[in-house]
C-alpha cells in the first residue's frame, strides 16, 4: 500500500474518491494453509501495519472483512470480532461478507435483521469511540507470545495437513468433499484446478467437509501443541495465558470460537468417518493423530479459560447443541452408511439423493460450517 500511495496517478485518484481507501482481507485460504491461529494472527498484525500506513499517508482506512459462515473462514459472533480488531483498525466504518446459511439465520424476517445490523453498529461505534484492545493492560505486551504460539501451531497444522504422507486420501475419502462436490451450492468449482490437492482446493469445500464428519479441524487443529511447546519452554506461562485471555479482546475472541467449534465436535462420530478410510493403517495413524491433539485442545483451552467443560459461560448455546443433537448425529450415522454404498458402486439415485439431503441436515444443525 505504501508503494501504490507513492505513484502520483493513484494518489489522485484517491484524492478524488475523498481520500478513503479500502482494503480486503481474506480469512479463508490463509487458514487453510496455516491454521487457524496463525491466520488470524497474521491479519491482525496486518491490520496493524496497515493503520499505520494509511494514518503516515493522510488517508482514511476501511477494512473489508472476507469472513465465511464457519470459524475456520473468519466466522463468529460479529459483536466480538469487530471489538476484537486492533485500535485504529476501525475508524467510524468496517465492511464484512455474511454467507452461507449465515443470512438466513441473521436476517431471514425483519425483526431479525434488524436487530443484527444494530449489534454491528453499536460494535463499530464501541471499536471507533474507545481503546477497546487496551482498556485493561496493554496489548502489545502480550505480542511476542502470540508470535511463538502462532509459529508452533503453523508448524503442528503444516505437519499433518501438508507434511503427513498419505494425508490427502485419508482427507478425501474420511469426508465427503467428493460428494459435496456435486452439490449444487456454490457459485464456484470445488478446486480451482482439475486436481486433487488440498493446494488446489478451495476453503469452503474444505471447512465444510471437516463439519460434516464432526471434527470441525479447521477451528482448532495445532493450538494445543502450541501451548504445549509454549508451556514446556515457559514454566509459568500458564498465568501469561490467563492474563491474555481476561485483558486481550484479540485473545479472548479466538478462544471463545475455538471454545464453540470444539463443543460441536464429536470423535465418536468423527471415528466411522474414518472407517471409510481403505487402508487401515493409513485411517489408524491419522486418526490417532488427530485425536490427540484434539486432546491436548481441550486440556489446554479449558485451563486457560479455568472452565470443566465446553461453553461453561455459555449456557444458552450449550443447550441448544444438546436439544440439536438427537437430531443431528442419527444423520450423521446414516450419512455414512450411504457414502459406503455409493462408493461402493450403488446406482440407485436415491442413495446420492439421501447423501445430500444428509448434509443439508447436518450443516442445518451445525448452522456454521460453511
Amino acid at each position: 500500500m505504501a508503494g501504490v500511495f507513492a505513484i502520483p496517478a493513484y494518489r489522485e485518484l484517491i484524492a478524488g474518491r475523498g481520500n478513503e481507501h479500502e482494503v480486503m482481507l481474506g480469512y479463508s485460504d490463509s487458514n487453510k494453509d496455516g491454521g487457524f491461529l496463525t491466520s488470524g494472527w497474521e491479519l491482525y498484525k496486518a491490520e496493524i501495519e496497515l493503520a499505520q500506513v494509511f494514518k503516515q499517508h493522510g488517508v482514511r482506512l476501511r477494512l473489508f472483512h472476507g469472513r465465511g459462515g464457519s470459524v475456520g473462514r473468519g466466522g463468529g459472533p460479529t459483536y466480538h470480532a469487530i471489538l476484537a480488531q486492533p485500535a485504529g483498525a476501525v475508524s467510524g466504518q468496517i465492511r464484512l461478507t455474511e454467507q452461507g446459511e449465515v443470512i438466513s439465520t441473521k436476517y431471514g424476517n425483519a425483526d431479525t435483521g434488524r436487530r443484527n445490523l444494530e449489534v454491528l453498529l453499536a460494535a463499530t461505534l464501541e471499536a471507533s469511540l474507545t481503546d477497546h484492545e487496551n482498556r485493561v493492560e496493554p496489548a502489545e505486551q502480550f505480542h511476542t507470545v502470540m508470535d511463538e504460539l502462532s509459529l508452533r501451531a503453523f508448524n503442528a497444522y503444516r505437519g499433518l495437513v501438508y507434511e503427513t504422507p498419505g494425508f490427502n486420501t485419508y482427507f478425501r475419502q474420511s469426508t465427503v468433499v467428493s460428494e459435496i462436490a456435486l452439490l449444487n451450492i456454490g457459485s464456484r468449482p470445488a478446486s480451482r484446478k482439475a486436481s486433487e490437492r488440498i493446494e488446489d482446493l478451495r476453503a469452503i469445500p474444505w471447512v465444510f467437509s471437516w463439519a460434516q464428519c464432526r471434527l470441525m479441524l479447521p477451528g482448532w487443529y495445532g493450538f494445543g501443541s502450541a501451548v504445549d511447546g509454549y508451556l514446556a519452554a515457559n514454566p509459568s506461562g500458564m498465568t501469561t495465558l490467563r492474563r491474555m485471555v481476561k485483558s486481550w479482546p484479540f485473545f479472548q475472541s479466538v478462544l471463545s470460537n475455538m471454545d464453540m467449534v470444539l463443543a460441536k465436535t464429536d470423535l465418536a462420530i468423527a471415528s466411522r468417518y474414518a472407517e471409510l478410510v481403505v487402508d487401515a493403517d493409513l485411517r489408524q495413524r491419522i486418526f490417532s493423530q488427530i485425536k490427540a491433539e484434539w486432546a491436548l485442545t481441550r486440556k489446554h483451552l479449558l485451563a486457560i479459560l479455568e472452565q470443566n467443560d465446553f461453553l461453561a459461560d455459555n449456557p444458552m448455546l450449550k443447550r441448544s447443541l444438546q436439544l440439536r443433537s438427537p437430531y443431528m448425529d442419527p444423520l450423521n450415522h446414516l450419512q455414512v452408511e450411504l457414502l459406503k454404498r455409493h462408493r461402493a458402486g450403488e446406482t440407485d439415485e436415491r442413495v446420492a439423493r439421501g447423501i445430500h439431503l444428509s448434509i443439508n441436515g447436518v450443516a442445518s444443525g451445525l448452522r456454521n460450517s460453511g
